[in-house]
């Protein structure tokens, strides 16, 4: 076992059964002609885990709001942003195991990439012990994130389309780009588009919250951008 491995298990605040599942957990897919080697499955199940634990942190915290409000602060806390803060948090890319680029390209892709790795690192947490060591990782780092605005969010469609019009840019359009999973457990992907902007897509198990997260990562790129 790496002296990394034992550091990050010492910040995650737990120890790895079988220590290879971490291992994958920090490999990036651009050091292997194998993409199954690398985190990209565990991702895909952290993504998951990361997602239920969220929803049933929000369903005890605000006993009083409907799903519209509580989906609302699901995909902010869920998001791209939301996960590379944690990561920055704890330093993980310190650990990730990933090619070489240049300066530029590495300051464009780092929020990515750690933020795909935690959700990787949650993935392999939960093969390795289930879900209650994933879950109280999430629960102490996320609850800063949670508190920091107990007001109700705007509705993250309703500010997008005020900011498109208000620039004249016309109503933002929202497209189904992929559905998968069983009838009783769908993911939609959804992509949002402003008119002279590049889209952007994200993942919800409604097409309602799928374009709510849609359009709450596209405005907070052009708030930031425009």
């Amino acid at each position: 076992m790496t002296e990394d491995c034992v550091k990050l298990q010492s910040t995650l605040g737990y120890t790895f059964k079988d220590i290879e599942l971490l291992s994958r957990a920090l490999r990036h897919a651009s050091t292997t002609t194998e993409r199954s080697q690398s985190n990209e499955r565990l991702e895909f199940l952290g993504d998951r885990v990361l997602g239920l634990t969220v929803a049933e942190l929000l369903y005890d915290r605000f006993p009083e709001e409907d799903e519209g409000h509580l989906a609302r602060r699901f995909a902010g806390l869920t998001s791209r942003e939301g996960l590379a803060r944690v990561a920055d948090s704890i330093d993980l890319n310190a650990y990730i195991r990933k090619l070489e680029v240049d300066a530029e390209a590495e300051k464009r892709s780092h929020s990515s990439i750690s933020a795909d790795t935690l959700e990787a690192v949650f993935g392999a947490m939960y093969i390795d012990a289930g879900l209650e060591a994933p879950k109280a990782f999430i629960a102490k780092h996320w609850e800063s994130l949670i508190g920091e605005d107990l007001s109700a969010p705007k509705d993250a469609k309703t500010g997008l389309q005020e900011w498109a019009q208000a620039r004249s840019l016309g109503l933002p359009e929202y497209k189904i780009i992929n559905r998968e999973g069983p009838d009783h457990a769908p993911i939609f992907t959804i992509q949002v588009t402003v008119k002279g902007y590049a889209p952007d897509t994200a993942q919800g198990g409604s097409r309602r919250t799928a374009e709510q997260a849609a359009a709450l990562k596209l405005l907070s790129i052009l708030e930031i951008t425009s």
